[in-house]
């Protein structure tokens, strides 16, 4: 059974720089795709990174340039670090992969 659970949200100023962790248990790192998700206050949940199984990444528009993700595959965990955030960037983020889902950890930043 996949699970997933994320950690490392929290309170930032504009500008500022946070780091998120998903742990992940039955899953092969190198035969999946893992992704970060996040969902807005009234706004559908969209891909914010993604990272092959391979190692290959893609991001959101939006966050290209500031947002990187990666992955230790001996902690079984994914990153994403998110630097110079913007107040656009609220949102509860999720990790996903195949048709599962994390918990969700949220990010607020302050203007």
């Amino acid at each position: 059974q996949v699970q997933l659970v994320e950690s490392g949200g929290g309170l930032v100023q504009a500008g500022g720089s946070l780091r998120l962790s998903c742990a992940a248990s039955g899953i092969d790192f190198s035969s999946n795709v893992m992704g970060w998700y996040r969902r807005a206050p009234g706004k559908q949940r969209e891909l914010v990174a993604l990272i092959t199984g391979g190692g290959n990444t893609d991001y959101a528009d939006s966050v290209k340039g500031r947002f990187t993700i990666s992955r230790d595959v001996t902690k079984s965990t994914v990153y994403l670090q998110m630097n110079s955030l913007k107040p656009e960037d609220t949102a509860v983020y999720y990790c996903k992969t195949q048709t599962t889902w994390g918990q969700g950890t949220q990010v607020t930043v302050s203007s």
